[in-house]
């Protein structure tokens, strides 16, 4: 174990003061109450660090609170493991707290130890993390809240557990954050995951992440100083201008991607502008274009067109003569938020009693309408790799001809866009225009691309050959059902001539 290391003992001091600065107004008392039962109920219990248990379930609300989710959800995040872990009942905080809160903590309980052992194991866990965050979505917040702070003191595991731990957040936790957009939380739980799980590969990426961070840090803080002056010089009202510097898991997949180039990676520091509305961004960006040269293909337009996992910002790149090429993103403060807690940043605690039912991304309806189609057991392991590769790879979104955005995984094809639309669509497919050129059906697709297909009813259905290139689960599912369908009509047809 790492003895040197010490776990941090986070108070009901810190988590009051974290209370006043990010709510209006909090029922401090109601959570007192629940800070109180949960410090008697796991009272004398200690943690791996030999700290007192309590300095968990306070570490994991204060992180909620951080995220300014509903003080229902905070609530319960003190009381996450008090069922589990200690002779109260899940009844025992229905009766002290009400149905709603103990209703997410179950929800966290039935969760249980997810451990990643083997793909089968996996496999459930992953299916039991889908059906809740379906379910109620309140219930991940506070399982991820609750798994960051045991991953960010893993060096008091044993060594064994910690790489399992490890991994099992890099496998599990940190690409369902990624999709629910809570991209603060997703590279926290990767940094610190990342460490214990590939320790020689971490070590690596944080040496040349400090070097290349330090040589241009100085030159960084003159190109914010240049860009303040400019935006405040046109008249453009900034709420906020810093340097970003990128998590070492992020990094360090990076720098994989382009072979160790890094050269290549634009965002290692990057230059945050957070101004009040949409406007403002457009003219935050034309403002920088006029001083400094933008690089070619290199603005992302993410407010006209927002990410699947409903991020949204201006992306440019620029050349600047004192740090070289640097990457600007520009939003509004609720962009901002929206790109730190995802999903979580549309909770509001002025909803708190309110039955007001969450909606859910598309994404996740999807997800349970999978769940229908593909029953439990054999069936859906052999299913669970697909899907999870349809739902935590990169996404690209394309455009209908009519204007629609359509989510896929990197790498889909006009195919799996066409199976995106409906079935018979794909089905009936016959070739394929993108950005008004003719292209091979096993193309390619990128973001920001118009895709139409042209579909003829005569087709008698797919070609198997299709499921050589298509990506997402959708197509190949339905590709293999039409074949099989072909293959029985033919083998019924045989029979009957016979």
């Amino acid at each position: 174990m790492e003895t040197n290391l010490k776990e941090k003992l986070w108070s009901w001091e810190e988590l009051e003061e974290t209370l006043k600065d990010r709510y209006e107004d909090p029922d401090i008392i109601s959570v007192r109450l629940a800070f109180d039962y949960a410090s008697e109920a796991h009272a004398g219990k200690k943690r791996y660090t030999g700290a007192p248990y309590i300095i968990h379930p306070t570490a994991t609300a204060i992180r909620l609170a951080q995220m300014q989710l509903p003080l229902a959800v905070v609530i319960a995040g003190l009381l996450h493991d008090v069922p589990e872990d200690t002779d109260r009942t899940i009844e025992d905080v229905e009766a002290e707290f009400g149905a709603d809160i103990a209703k997410i903590v179950s929800g966290v309980t039935k969760l249980g130890k997810v451990k990643y052992r083997g793909i089968e194991r996996y496999a459930e866990n992953l299916r039991k993390m889908f059906l809740a965050m379906a379910a109620d979505v309140r219930v991940v917040f506070v399982k991820f809240a609750d798994r960051l702070h045991n991953v960010e003191t893993l060096f008091a595991m044993p060594e064994a557990k910690r790489s399992r731990v490890a991994k099992e957040v890099l496998e599990i936790y940190a690409p369902i954050a990624s999709r629910l957009g809570m991209g603060d939380m997703k590279g926290r739980l990767e940094d610190n995951a990342f460490k214990y799980a590939f320790p020689k590969e971490y070590k690596e990426a944080v040496s040349l992440l400090d070097q290349n961070v330090q040589v241009r840090e100085g030159d960084i803080d003159k190109t914010i100083d240049k860009a303040k002056t400019v935006l405040e010089s046109d008249g453009v009202k900034i709420e906020q201008v810093k340097g970003r510097r990128k998590f070492v898991f992020s990094f360090w997949r990076k720098l994989k991607r382009y072979h160790g180039d890094l050269s290549k990676i634009y965002d290692i520091v990057a230059i945050r502008v957070v101004v009040k509305d949409v406007a403002d961004c457009y003219a935050v960006l034309g403002t920088l274009h006029s001083h400094w040269p933008p690089l070619k293909g290199r603005i992302k337009d993410y407010i006209a067109q927002p990410k699947p996992n409903g991020y949204q910002s201006l992306h440019t790149t620029v050349f600047d003569e004192t740090c070289g090429i640097v990457e600007f993103q520009i939003r509004t403060h609720e962009m901002h938020e929206q790109a730190e807690y995802g999903v979580a940043a549309h909770w509001n605690y002025k909803q708190e009693g309110s039955e007001k039912k969450f909606d859910t991304m598309p994404w996740m309806e999807d997800l349970v309408d999978i769940h229908k189609e593909i029953s439990a057991g054999e069936d859906f392991l052999t299913h669970l790799e697909e899907v999870k590769l349809d739902m935590f790879q990169d996404r690209i979104f394309v455009l209908t001809p009519e204007g629609d955005v359509i989510d896929l995984p990197e790498y889909s094809t006009p195919v799996d866009f066409a199976y995106a639309i409906h079935t018979e669509v794909g089905n009936q497919t016959v070739n394929a225009h993108v950005n008004d050129q003719a292209v091979p059906l096993d193309t390619i697709l990128k973001s920001g691309d118009m895709v139409s297909i042209t579909t003829n009813k005569s087709r008698k259905g797919p070609n198997p050959e299709w499921l050589k290139f298509v990506k997402t689960n959708q197509a190949q599912t339905k590709i293999r059902a039409a074949t099989k369908s072909k293959v029985k009509q033919w083998i019924e047809t045989m029979s009957r001539k016979k």
